[in-house]
């Protein structure tokens, strides 16, 4: 049987807050969602180092580290730095899944590359790579008109918004599936529906 090469690993990130303050957060819309890849891949994050928690196995025949940052939203970029350099990930053989304020709760966009459209993980994760030229998943949390955005990335999901949002993690499962089967262009086309 073919063993895949150390610089063939793909690691999926997912970004958030560590704390049970922060579990049901909006702004851990991406713990969640690694969470749910867990889960489907039988990958556990149990492994504590490289300021993350993270797991490796086999996930769609290929070899998958799946990691939360434990750093914090706001330097996220310290802990995917450290684990893509221990396991010799190129920036576009990882994926980073977050929330996105400015997509209506719901939906889910992958991007190639781009800027960090404010979000200040990303900012830290192209801070520390010096790239902006990696694979993310955009989980959409929406928008309040009612609090300012620190305060509204805080809050909690109601019960009608997170059932919302359990279909979106489902969604989330299967085109992580996709970009470690056949790349990350397909999962862009299949995924990106409703753009």
């Amino acid at each position: 049987m073919n063993r895949k090469s150390k610089a063939e690993t793909i690691v999926i990130f997912g970004l958030g807050n560590p704390g049970l303050k922060y579990l049901f957060a909006r702004h851990n819309a991406g713990f969640r969602a690694v969470d749910c890849i867990s889960i489907a891949a039988k990958i556990p994050l149990y492994k504590m180092s490289h300021q993350a928690y993270w797991g490796k196995g086999q996930f769609i025949g290929s070899d998958v580290v799946l990691a939360k940052p434990m750093t914090y939203m706001n330097n996220s970029g310290l802990a995917v730095a450290a684990l893509c350099s221990n396991f010799g990930v190129p920036p576009e053989r990882m994926l980073v899944v977050y929330d996105d304020m400015d997509l209506p709760l719901g939906t889910l966009r992958l991007r190639p590359q781009g800027g960090s459209g404010g979000h200040n993980g990303l900012k830290s994760i192209i801070y520390q790579l010096q790239t902006e030229s990696f694979p993310r998943m955009r989980i959409g949390i929406g928008r309040s008109t009612l609090a300012e955005a620190a305060d509204y990335v805080l809050e909690s999901f109601s019960q009608a918004e997170e059932e919302v949002l359990a279909e979106t993690l489902n969604h989330a499962v299967r085109a992580a599936a996709l970009f470690v089967e056949e790349g990350f262009m397909a999962a862009m086309n299949r995924f990106n529906v409703h753009a």
